[in-house]
Order: structure tokens, then C-alpha cells, then sequence
């Protein structure tokens, strides 16, 4: 994990800059039953400073912002909690919304561009034996020509209609004493408040300042990467004048597999065996992400049931950034049982010789009645059900009384 630029907030709530989230959350808990003002009078502005720390450390943006530029990352952003101008003092030193508004012009100029974000689709093959590839992308950059500034220099000048604001305020009057405030978007400056004269626009950008280039990204997919796990290339998004370019970030989508499934670092699937492997022993072979040919051995007279689940440890999939480690292969077993008529009726009493002894049948008390057991058809439903179809499809009784759907009648 990359350094970071300031620990102040994390040395406030005594964890580490890597920290997860449960991390964070269980200092904060801690230190604010110990430093609550309820419960610690003498506790100053200790309480304040651990709330602090906890609302930027817990927020993923920012802390993504302090994380890179600190101080500075949070002073520029505004990415604290209105109330908090002390505190933050306190801690950094200087005021917060003080030294915004005499900055204005120097957080205006370098506030931060979108990031782009673009899925990647990637094979469970590539998840595990880890794979580079390249990406093209088109993107905005500065243009070379006038190095981003539309024009030859002194071209650009204030517009005029909106004052360099980018924005157009107009007030009407509803009725006396009653005006309604609208604000909408500068048409002749398209919301950037400068303009460029026709003849001073550059020739290559056609005074937009920048210009669409083709990027290609080497994409360094690691061994045991997820679902969703993201990519990051700092500062790639497009470009734009005064202001700092935002992260291409690429998040993986695994694609389905037709042998493997993934839960975590554990592959699961599926092996159909016949009652003979199921009884008497087996062996199989199957091809791995890798390529390697593995072999899969039963011995006899362990039983297979059918859809029990049986563990080959250390064959999963390897750890994300320490792919030495690998989970296990879990294998789900599908006993395929033979066709009727598929023995001999004198080899059937052989056959269950050699099978466990059936269970003894009860004794039974009064009368009996023996029925058959038939094939039963399960898209043609149950014979009950086709009888309640022929009295749902009469929808007048003899009085002329509708039944209604789903109404059985009772026949007496």
C-alpha cells in the first residue's frame, strides 16, 4: 500500500494508515467512552478531535483525499463537516473556511476532475494465473498547440454577459413585493465565463483547449483478484485546464465459468459418477486453470452418496499478493443411477447378496391393500390437479350463479 502524506488523524484514534474499516470503528468507540464529556470532564477538545478524525477516516473519498495530499487535500475539497473550523484549526492549525475564502482563486484552479470508470471483463483463467493486457481508451488531454489555452496568448477574454461567472441571474417580478431569483447557464460562454474571438482560436482545438487522444493502458491483472476488485491508474482520466485530472479505474467483472464456480478463495464443481464408481471406487481426470491435468482417486468400498461433497485441499484458487496460498477445490458428486430393465431378473438376487440386507418389513394389524407404484409426469401435474381444472372451467352453476375463478364446487 502506498504512503501516505499526513498520519495526524490516524495517530488520533491510534491505528495505522492501512486500517480497515472495523478497524476504525473500534478505536473510535473506545476512545469516545473514554474521552466523552459525560464521562471525562477533563477531557478538552479530545472528544472533538477523535470525532474528526473518525468522519474523514471513515468516509472512502475523504480519506482518499487526505491520504494523497494531507492538510491541503482537505482544505481545497471542503471535505469536513460544517462546525468543525476549530477543530481543525486546532489540529492543523490555521482556520479552515478562513483560509478557503482567501484561496478561492487557488482551490478554484485546482479542484479535481471525474473519475472514469470502466468495467473489465476477465476469465476465472486470468483471476488465476494472473495475466498483463492492453486497454485503449480515448480521452481528453490539454492541447500541444496552445498548451490549453484556446488561443494565442491574450485571446481569452472575460464574457461579458456573465461576468466571468458562468452563470446568469435574472430576476422577475411575480407580483408587488414578490420577485423570483432564476439562475441558468451562461449561452455565451457555455458555463466557462471566457470567450475566445473566432479568429484567435487555435487551429487544432478549435479554442476547446483540449483535444481527444487514444490512451493505451497496460493492465497487470495479479494472481487471486475478485470480482469487483478495481484497478487504478492515477491521474489517466481526461484532462482539462486548471484543473488536476481524475483516475481511470477499471473494475473486474468475472465471467462465468463452465467447469469452476468461485466462492472467495474456494472453487467448487460438479462430477457425474455412475452407481458402480459410487459403490466400488473411481477415478477421474480433469483439466485446472492452469492447464495441469489432475487426477482424481476413490478408493473401493468407500461409498460415494449421491450430492455429497468431497475436499481436494491446497487446488483453489491462490491468495490476492500471496498466490503461494490457495484455497481448496470442493467436488460435488452426481451419482448417476442405471436405466430400468438394466439387469437380468436372475442376476437381481446375486446383486442384492452382495448389497446390505434389506430392513425387516413390520407386521401389520387388520386390513391391508396393496397398490402400485407408476411413472409420473411432472409437466402434466397430479390427477387432483387436472380435476380441478375441469371445475374451474365451468363458470355458471345450474342457478346461474358465477362461481368465480379458483371456486370449487361441492357435489354432494
Amino acid at each position: 500500500m502506498a504512503s501516505v502524506v499526513d498520519t495526524k488523524l490516524y495517530d488520533i484514534l491510534g491505528v495505522s494508515s492501512g486500517a480497515t474499516e472495523n478497524e476504525l470503528k473500534k478505536a473510535y468507540r473506545k476512545l469516545a467512552k473514554e474521552y466523552h464529556p459525560d464521562k471525562n470532564p477533563n477531557a478538552g477538545d479530545k472528544f472533538k478531535e477523535i470525532s474528526f478524525a473518525y468522519e474523514v477516516l471513515s468516509n472512502p473519498e475523504k480519506r482518499d483525499l487526505y491520504d494523497r495530499y494531507g492538510e491541503q487535500g482537505l482544505r481545497e475539497s471542503g471535505g469536513v463537516g460544517s462546525g468543525m473550523d476549530d477543530i481543525f484549526s486546532h489540529i492543523f492549525g490555521g482556520g479552515l473556511f478562513g483560509f478557503m475564502g482567501g484561496q478561492s482563486r487557488n482551490r478554484n484552479s485546482r479542484r479535481r476532475g471525474e473519475d472514469m470508470v470502466h468495467p473489465l471483463k476477465v476469465s476465472l483463467e486470468d483471476l488465476y494465473n494472473a495475466k498483463t493486457t492492453k486497454l485503449q481508451l480515448s480521452k481528453n488531454v490539454l492541447c500541444s498547440a496552445c498548451n490549453g489555452q484556446g488561443g494565442k496568448a491574450g485571446a481569452v477574454q472575460k464574457c461579458s454577459a456573465c461576468r466571468g461567472r458562468g452563470i446568469r441571474i435574472m430576476i422577475r417580478q411575480l407580483a408587488p413585493g414578490m420577485v423570483q431569483q432564476m439562475q441558468s447557464v451562461c449561452s455565451d460562454c457555455n458555463g466557462e465565463g471566457e470567450v475566445i474571438n473566432e479568429k484567435d482560436r487555435c487551429k487544432k482545438c478549435e479554442g476547446k483547449k483540449v483535444v481527444k487522444e487514444v490512451k493505451i493502458l497496460e493492465v497487470h491483472i495479479d494472481k487471486g483478484m475478485k470480482h469487483g476488485q478495481r484497478i487504478t491508474f492515477s491521474g489517466e482520466a481526461d484532462q482539462s485546464p486548471g484543473v488536476e485530472p481524475g483516475d481511470i479505474i477499471l473494475v473486474l467483472q468475472e465471467k462465468d465459468h463452465e467447469v469452476f464456480q468461485r466462492e472467495g478463495n474456494d472453487l467448487h464443481m460438479t462430477h457425474k459418477i455412475g452407481l458402480v464408481e459410487a459403490l466400488c471406487g473411481f477415478q477421474f481426470t480433469f483439466q485446472h486453470l492452469d492447464g495441469r491435468q489432475i487426477v482424481v482417486k476413490y478408493p473401493p468400498g468407500k461409498v460415494i452418496e449421491p450430492g455429497c461433497v468431497r475436499v481436494v485441499k491446497g487446488e483453489g484458487m491462490p491468495q490476492y499478493r500471496n498466490p503461494f496460498e490457495k484455497g481448496n477445490l470442493y467436488i460435488k458428486f452426481d451419482v448417476q443411477f442405471p436405466e430400468n430393465n438394466w439387469i437380468s431378473p436372475e442376476k437381481i438376487a446375486e446383486l442384492e447378496d452382495l448389497l446390505p440386507a434389506r430392513p425387516d418389513v413390520p407386521d401389520v394389524i387388520g386390513d391391508i391393500e396393496e397398490v402400485d407404484l407408476q411413472e409420473f409426469d411432472s409437466t402434466r401435474g397430479s390427477a387432483g390437479g387436472h380435476r380441478r381444472e375441469a371445475y374451474n372451467d365451468s363458470s355458471d352453476d345450474e342457478s346461474g350463479h358465477h362461481t368465480g375463478p379458483g371456486v370449487q364446487c361441492a357435489h354432494q
